[in-house]
């Protein structure tokens, strides 16, 4: 986060006096003041406080790399401290100690710092707009975050990764053989190549070949759930919709708590470029429209927790027992109790009927085509597999990065793609079109990863074999609904029933399944609009249901304000 950028207006804005007065009203206690150097928060630290400077200045300092450290900025009289890691008590990426003329500052915990944002509309613009700056930056230059140390491509580093990517964390990659820090401290610490790779958490953790639920845990990016809380509404599913009616449901004052396996955006996250949602011209990455509906629901209060997955709905009221309390059982062995229950757990691209390619997933088969995907096969040849609009992003995307790609579909694009993705693909020179084929066997091993892909024409029967180490998937969509208990009907594909008329005579309402309380929304539902646009709406139209189905079902309860 160095000065000197065209927005540092934007990311370290000053108050002007009256909106200092207003700020001042929602701190979370008097002044307070600090002498010169003296540590006022550490990176690391959990639950920090954004700081308001009122007199003096503070020196906002960040992890570089391994062992250095670089100033980011120093805040003086009118300018606050902060990132989104404030709005929900999550580990800070950087440190701040009293500047040479010491400091004096108002502090706001997040409860007071969010009530700030709502409650002070022009201030919460600016503090919003200044904490994703500050994000943006740290995630741009790396250094504040985890340091990652291994063999670069290597499945496991791949995966870490792509899960930090996903979750707006900064990180910076070490080779374990070249970098000097990092293979000083592979080294000094006796690793074994079946320990990498290495991440090394800001607080000075290090982790060997931590899974994303433990390097989640470790970054603080997954909360605390409170035992025996009861939430107004538990969403399964951190996609669009989901993130939707987190949003919505928190804005109206409902005590929310949404859960995704992997991590907010869902499909949709892994779109390189979403064109025809409305509101932008320009086209916006999947990634980044999820980031903004994630930032908006911790704004609003809302709890986020990921990485992880739901095993099942426990105790769901049968007909007539609206009311009861809903239980979901996590895989970690906690579980979560609220009055209604939104599952918004999407859909996931189909695996395709080939032996091995289990072997090989993660290891030269993916199944979304990050800059990280697209680092790793620059100028060699690949294969995509798929025709839906997905599909003809990422071909858009990878084909500005590779030499040839390859482009595997059953169908003709026109019947299956927009119009506006088609003309674009028509005009990549080194895109080469496959109809009436697919992919039915892969060659190579778990040591060396995917060495080639066996094309079938699905007409002649005739085979050829590309020599290729990438191959992506973008087939179908399966209903991600396995985890749902049987009270809740779905239809033969597996997609969650809304709206059937209850046999007891239980008034049932649009977008609520089979069981009183359980609502589905975006793509898990059946017969939805398979459209970011289309999940939105039906994450804002289900929380009005859920105000109904509360005032109807426990008219006694009071919400969350």
């Amino acid at each position: 986060m160095t000065s000197g950028g065209s927005r540092d207006y934007q990311m370290f804005p000053t108050l002007d006096p009256h909106q200092v007065d207003t700020a001042k009203r929602f701190a979370d206690g008097n002044l307070r003041y600090f002498q010169p150097g003296e540590t006022i928060f550490s990176v690391g630290d959990k639950h920090i406080p954004a700081w308001l400077v009122l007199e003096g200045s503070m020196d906002v300092v960040r992890h570089d790399g391994l062992s250095g450290e670089v100033m980011v900025t120093s805040h003086v009289a009118g300018q606050f401290s902060g990132e989104v890691s404030q709005l929900s008590g999550r580990p800070s990426l950087a440190g701040g100690r009293a500047g040479s003329g010491g400091c004096a500052a108002f502090s706001f915990d997040a409860p007071h710092l969010r009530s700030l944002i709502i409650g002070s509309a022009d201030i919460g613009e600016i503090v919003m707009r200044a904490f994703i700056l500050r994000r943006v930056a740290l995630i741009d230059e790396g250094g504040a975050g985890s340091v990652l140390i291994g063999k670069p491509g290597s499945q496991n580093l791949v995966r870490l990764q792509g899960f930090l990517a996903r979750s707006g964390y900064p990180y910076v990659v070490l080779d374990a053989d070249a970098d000097g820090e990092g293979r000083e401290l592979v080294d000094r610490l006796g690793i074994q190549i079946g320990e990498l790779p290495l991440m090394v958490c800001p607080a000075g953790t290090v982790l060997k070949d931590p899974t994303d639920r433990e390097a989640a845990i470790y970054l603080g990016v997954t909360p605390d759930l409170v035992h025996g809380a009861i939430y107004d509404v538990a969403i399964v599913g951190a996609g669009p919709a989901g993130l939707a009616a987190a949003v919505y449901a928190a804005s109206e004052g409902l005590h929310v708590l949404a859960i995704d396996e992997r991590s907010a955006g869902g499909q949709a996250g892994a779109s390189t470029r979403i064109e025809n949602y409305l509101g932008f011209p320009a086209g916006i990455s999947g990634q980044a429209l999820a980031g903004r509906a994630f930032n908006q629901a911790l704004k609003f209060g809302a709890e986020i927790a990921y990485p992880l997955g739901v095993r099942n709905l426990a105790n769901a009221p049968s007909p007539g027992g609206a009311g009861a309390v809903l239980k979901l059982q996590l895989d970690d062995g906690q579980s979560v109790d609220a009055r209604t229950v939104v599952i918004a757990s999407g859909a996931r691209y189909r695996r395709p009927p080939i032996t091995n390619i289990a072997d090989f997933e993660g290891n030269g088969v993916s199944y979304w085509a990050s800059p990280i995907e697209a680092k790793l096969c620059e100028g060699e040849e690949v294969v995509l597999v798929g025709g839906g609009n997905s599909a003809g992003q990422a071909i858009a995307f990878l084909a500005q990065r590779v030499r040839k790609l390859h482009v595997v579909v059953r169908r003709a694009l026109a019947d299956t793609m927009s119009s506006y993705l088609i003309d674009r693909i028509a005009a990549l020179p080194n895109v080469e079109i496959h109809v009436g084929s697919e992919i039915v066997e892969l060659e190579g091993d778990r040591a060396t990863g995917l060495t080639g892909a066996m094309m079938r024409d699905r007409s002649s029967g005739a085979e050829r074999v590309f020599d290729i180490r990438h191959l992506f998937l973008f087939i179908g969509a399966d209903p991600n609904t396995a985890w749902i208990a049987s009270p809740v009907a779905v239809d033969d594909k597996g997609f969650v029933l809304t709206g059937r008329p209850d046999p007891g005579g239980r008034p049932v309402l649009p977008l609520e399944t089979s069981s009183a309380g359980v609502f589905a929304i975006g793509d898990a539902r059946s017969g939805s609009t398979k459209r970011v646009a289309a999940a939105v709406g039906e994450g804002a139209a289900v929380v009005s249901q859920i105000h109904e189905y509360l005032s109807r079902a426990a008219p006694n309860i009071r919400t969350a304000s």
